[in-house]
């Protein structure tokens, strides 16, 4: 109706009634400044209060004054809540990007990855400048500490590198059996497990793993160092973090990462003859002849050649994260999340270019 008009509300607005009263409300004809009666409203819940505050805003849009009128003691604090909570929402609502805005976040976002890659070329640096003097100075490296995370990085993942590997194996021979059983050409399964892992999959899947434990292992243990503030004290003793913390971490998975590799292939090549053998019916010495004869050893070097361009990834992402973290445990989670997220995205990314490098010379 035109002009004024004035609704009561009786009993109970909940959530077993917001349907019914969403349609009521739909079928209404309301007045120009319309009173809501709420004096007979015996309970009303959050679901109650948010349909009340969401038709007032619908009618508002539709040229309709709705106001609230006798709210019962009981229901005053719910639909403040509700009206507070719906502004709160409405407020943090993200506005559309203009052009220039998002011209400002991408140079920030590009000025942000030239600073990363800068700092990741000064710890290769820092790195290669300890490695030299260690090299004219042997006295002064740390050899224990290069045999304790030789052990740490290296002879601990080998179970879970092997393991990784000879699944990765089984599932290569199963599904290579399924595909090419149908064209009867079942035997050149060898040469599609063996061409997978030995030339990507065995030394990309080990440097995935890697990371995800070391770059982490990386990044908390030189972190909590900086927390706790051992760093400036290493400093103040005239010992040089980057040559008792940084050299041994990251030469340490230079030197385990391809034997790592190795062991991948090793065991990527037994468990795809395994299931070779119980699938297709591929003897195992049928097996080692399809592979001396059919898969040249040019695709291992090709695989392992990657290995210490991985591990110095790997290494100078976690180190550097590690340098990074504040002294706040809240900064430790979130360098270490991001070290293994960086340190996973840099190993892909090499990987598909060492991909293309080898393309282009016909490796």
């Amino acid at each position: 109706m035109a002009g004024q008009s004035e609704i009561a509300i009786l009993g109970t607005l909940g959530l077993t009634e917001l349907d019914q009263a969403r349609r009521r409300f739909g079928n209404m004809t309301f007045g120009r400044q319309t009173r809501l009666d709420l004096s007979g409203l015996q309970r009303l819940d959050t679901a109650g209060a948010w349909l009340l505050l969401t038709e007032q805003d619908r009618l508002r849009s539709e040229g309709v004054e709705l106001t609230f009128a006798s709210i019962p003691p009981h229901a005053v604090p719910l639909i403040e809540t509700v009206r507070a909570k719906r502004a709160r929402t409405e407020t943090t609502t993200r506005p559309l990007l203009t052009a220039h805005e998002l011209l400002e976040r991408l140079g920030r976002r590009m000025v942000s990855a030239g600073a990363f890659l800068r700092d990741l070329l000064h710890y290769l640096g820092v790195f290669t400048a300890r490695l030299l003097g260690a090299l004219r100075r042997p006295r002064g490296f740390h050899l224990t500490s290069l045999v304790h995370h030789c052990e740490e990085v290296g002879l601990r993942a080998v179970p879970i590198v092997a393991l990784m590997a000879f699944l990765i194996g089984v599932v290569l021979a199963y599904q290579g059996a399924t595909q090419l059983r149908p064209f009867g050409a079942e035997i050149f399964v060898v040469e599609l497990i063996a061409i997978s892992i030995l030339r990507e999959l065995g030394i990309l899947l080990t440097a995935i793993i890697v990371a995800g434990r070391t770059a982490s292992a990386f990044t908390a243990a030189i972190g909590s160092m900086k927390m706790r503030e051992e760093i400036d004290a290493m400093q103040t003793l005239r010992i040089d973090p980057a040559n008792a913390l940084i050299l041994p971490r990251i030469l340490a998975l230079v030197i385990t990462l391809p034997i790592l590799g190795l062991v991948a292939d090793l065991s990527g090549l037994l468990g795809g003859a395994l299931m070779s053998w119980a699938e297709l019916g591929i003897s195992p010495a049928m097996f080692r002849t399809r592979l001396i004869e059919g898969v040249e050893p040019i695709h291992v070097v090709v695989g392992l050649v990657k290995a210490p361009i991985f591990a110095l990834i790997i290494g100078i992402v976690g180190c550097r994260a590690g340098m990074q973290v504040g002294h706040s445990a809240e900064s430790l989670g979130r360098m270490t999340s991001s070290a293994v997220v960086t340190a996973i995205f840099a190993v892909i990314v090499t990987d598909a270019l060492f991909s293309i490098l080898f393309a282009q010379v016909g490796l």
